[in-house]
Order: structure tokens, then C-alpha cells, then sequence
């Protein structure tokens, strides 16, 4: 199918400042699941070029055309307890509100509530996720049948998975889908053995793969690794060639300068969660002392469970109100280094760079904004705008590989995913019912 979105103004994304490739007024042109043109609008003939026939046009109103946000780090699945167990300290709340009712879960369960999950993603502009859960095989068809792009990591500890099945899934689920890949992973270092996270970092030197993890999220993991072994997660982790191809860690709250110097030289990303750490007390994450090293930061939502909300706009209000509370600097994580993390170095962590700007030869994985709302007046930062101001309720169009999963434009909120929602509303309810019981 081919798509003009015109009379758009477009952030590309593509600068490392703002100042490198500011907001221009023009068109994108989609063909099939890739972006063909992104420029000043164009008639037939303009500079030689002759303008195709389009399936469809769009008029963007004037609205923000910008790539859609990459929700670094979640557990879609967890939609059935979100609001079950609140207010509890994380080790209290993962182990007896987490993970006995997670035992009950089918793979049949699994994929229906990720379902849920991918329509809120829709709402918040996402367009892609980065999915650690139990069952692989059924996350895929979720994702594949609604039309979200999906990166899965393995989430093997010692209770649940393997290495062999991680590593049958990276041969297995690579290559099937070009909305679906998969990454190797674990749980984290405290919930896995010594032998086991071995078996990980051979699959990594193997594969010449990088390596996703949880680490450094809470002080009482950091001061128990360094107990254990006398040395912090991320270099434990590091000594054992576990991010020799890369990788990254998700939340790392809890980082010396040692271990941010061996982050910048393995290339270890950080995925930061910041609603999850502040609403489990795990801490707030030195995001300008790892943007100072050179480090690459995306953002995450973490799980429904802990969060309890899939929404982008506001883990990027808090990753820079955070930082500068943290730092006591107001100047510390201007927004559009934290837009820059939720869309182009989220797609690059994420290992799916060809989502990471707008571009011609780019997969066409876009979100329009809507500036005609109150929050977004006056126009004096549009960027500024979305980080500080904005919310779902902007959100006008989500485009996933060159097709309209989610729109806006006449004020009715629609999706165009092949399902109901309302089924799949109720379908999830009976199953939390009966998995909470």
C-alpha cells in the first residue's frame, strides 16, 4: 500500500540536537512497510520526481509528524495484575504478589493478555516493544496478529526457562516475521546461578550477540552481588564476557563510576524504567552521568504490574524531572536528549535501527501528534511540548509498517488491528479472574 501523509510538520529524529534536523513543514511518503520520501511537499514534476499514485493520503493537519516512541523494556503480559498489588516494597511484591500467580499462566493466557497491552501501547504512539516474558512462541503470534513490532529477550532464571530454550528461540523466532525478533537474555544475576549465566555469556560469544538483562535496579541487588561475589552486577557480569557484543541492562539505579566506565567501553545500553523505580522505591537512575559518558539511554515502561501504566509520555516527563531532581540541576536532561532516547536510541538498543528516524529507505513506524489541543499551545518548543506537556490524548495516528493501527482524526477513537477490542477487553477480565482467584 502506498501512503502520502501531507501538510505535516516533521521531526525526523535524525539529529543528534535539535539544531542538526529541525521540525520542517512537508510530506512523508510510505511504500509498503518503508518510508520512500520525507521532505518538502512535492507536485509532479517538482525537482525531477514525479509523484506515484497513491492507495491513500492523509492530511496531517499541520499536526506532528514524528517516528514512534520504542518502549525499551516491558512485560506486556502482566496487564492481568495491574492494580493487584500495590504499594508494597519490590522483593515483597515480586515474590509474593508476582510470582506465584504468574506460575498459573498458560501460554494461551499469555498471548491474550499481551493483547490487551499492544491496544494501550497504541494509544501512547508505540510502535515498538521490547518484550521479556515466559512464553515466547505465543508473545510472537499476539504481536504478529495485531501488527506490533516486537524485540523478545529470553527471561530465564533459575525456576523458569533454560538456556537451551532461549537459545532454540533465538534460531527459531529470528527470521519468521518481519515484526518479530528475538534476543538472548535472562532474568538477573540474583535470580540466576553462576553456572547458568555462564551458559549465557558462551551463547553471546557463540552467536557474536548482544546480551539484555535485568541489573543494578534496586541497592539491596547491588550490595548482595557485591556480597556474593565481591564485585557489582555489571562487573561480575562483565568479567564473565557477558556483554563482550553488547547489550544492555535494564533500570542500572544503582552504578558506580567503575561500572559506567566498563558500560562505555563494552557498549552496554541502559534501558531506564523511572514511573516502576519511583513507584517501587528502587531509586532514581544517574541518566546525566551516563549521557556525560557517552553512554546510550532508552526508556521503558516496565510491566503494567509495577508500573501500572504503558504510557511513554509520562516515563518521559519523569526521566528528565528525575534527573533533575537528582542532580539538583534544572538545566540536567533537556527534552529533546529524552526524545531522542524514546525513539533513536531506543531503536538502536533495541537492535532495530532502521526504526530509529524518519527517512527515506526507514521502516514507516510513525506517530502523528495533535498540536490543536490546549497543552500543546503556544508553539514556541514543540519538542519541549511533548516531553513537558504532552499526553496520550495527543496522539492522533499510530502507523506500524506502513499501516494505521490506531487514528484519532475525526475525534473517535479507532483501532485497525483485525480484533475487537471489547472482546479482547473481556476476554482478559475472565482470565484475570480466574488466574487471581
Amino acid at each position: 500500500m502506498k501512503t502520502r501523509l501531507y501538510n505535516a510538520r516533521i521531526l525526523t529524529m535524525a539529529g543528534e540536537k535539535a539544531s542538526d534536523q529541525p521540525i520542517f513543514e512537508g510530506e512523508v511518503w510510505v511504500d509498503g512497510d518503508r518510508i520512500v520520501y520525507a521532505g518538502a511537499g512535492k507536485t509532479d514534476g517538482a525537482a525531477g520526481a514525479v509523484s506515484p499514485a497513491f492507495d491513500r493520503e492523509i492530511d496531517c493537519g499541520g499536526n506532528l509528524l514524528m517516528p514512534g516512541f520504542k518502549d525499551a523494556h516491558t512485560h506486556s503480559a502482566m496487564t492481568f495484575l495491574r492494580s493487584h498489588a500495590d504499594d508494597l516494597p519490590l522483593q515483597d511484591w515480586l515474590n509474593n504478589q508476582v510470582f506465584p500467580y504468574e506460575a498459573r499462566l498458560t501460554p494461551d493466557d499469555i498471548r491474550e493478555l499481551t493483547k490487551l497491552a499492544i491496544l494501550e501501547y497504541l494509544t501512547t504512539g508505540v510502535t515498538s516493544v521490547m518484550e521479556m516474558y515466559l512464553t515466547p512462541e505465543s508473545i510472537a503470534e499476539a504481536c504478529n496478529d495485531l501488527g506490533m513490532r516486537c524485540v523478545q529477550v529470553g527471561s530465564c532464571n533459575n525456576f523458569s526457562q533454560s538456556a537451551a530454550d532461549v537459545e532454540r528461540w533465538y534460531k527459531e523466532l529470528n527470521g519468521v516475521s518481519d515484526l518479530t525478533s528475538f534476543e538472548i537474555g535472562f532474568h538477573a544475576e540474583y535470580t540466576c546461578s553462576t553456572e547458568l549465566m555462564e551458559q549465557f555469556a558462551d551463547m553471546a560469544r557463540r552467536y557474536q550477540a548482544p546480551v539484555f538483562t535485568h541489573c543494578e535496579e534496586t541497592s539491596a541487588e547491588t550490595e548482595g552481588c557485591i556480597g556474593r561475589y565481591g564485585k557489582t552486577p555489571i562487573a561480575y557480569l562483565a568479567d564473565m564476557g557477558m556483554f563482550d557484543y553488547g547489550g544492555a541492562g535494564y533500570h542500572l539505579v544503582w552504578t558506580n563510576e567503575e561500572d559506567r566506565a566498563i558500560m562505555r567501553d563494552k557498549g552496554i545500553g541502559v534501558v531506564t524504567n523511572p514511573a516502576s523505580n519511583a513507584k517501587l522505591a528502587s531509586g532514581i537512575a544517574p541518566i546525566s552521568a551516563y549521557l556525560a559518558a557517552g553512554i546510550p539511554v532508552a526508556i521503558g515502561t516496565d510491566g503494567p504490574a509495577s508500573n501500572n501504566c504503558l504510557d511513554m509520555f509520562r516515563e518521559m516527563f519523569l526521566v528528565t524531572a528525575l534527573a533533575k531532581l537528582r542532580d539538583q540541576d534544572a538545566s540536567a536532561v533537556p527534552a529533546y536528549d529524552v526524545l531522542r532516547m524514546a525513539t533513536y536510541q531506543g531503536a538502536h538498543i533495541m537492535c532495530i535501527p532502521d526504526a530509529d528516524c524518519i527517512a527515506a529507505g526507514k521502516l514507516a513506524d510513525l506517530v502523528l501528534i495533535d498540536l490543536d489541543q490546549p497543552n500543546m499551545q503556544p508553539l514556541h518548543n514543540i519538542a519541549a511540548n511533548v516531553v513537558y506537556a504532552g499526553s496520550k490524548s495527543n496522539v492522533k495516528m499510530t502507523m506500524i509498517a506502513g499501516k494505521v493501527l490506531y487514528d484519532r482524526f475525526d475525534g473517535t477513537e479507532r483501532y485497525h488491528v483485525g480484533a475487537d477490542p471489547e472482546e479482547i477487553y473481556a476476554t482478559c477480565a475472565e482470565l484475570t479472574r480466574r488466574l487471581t482467584a
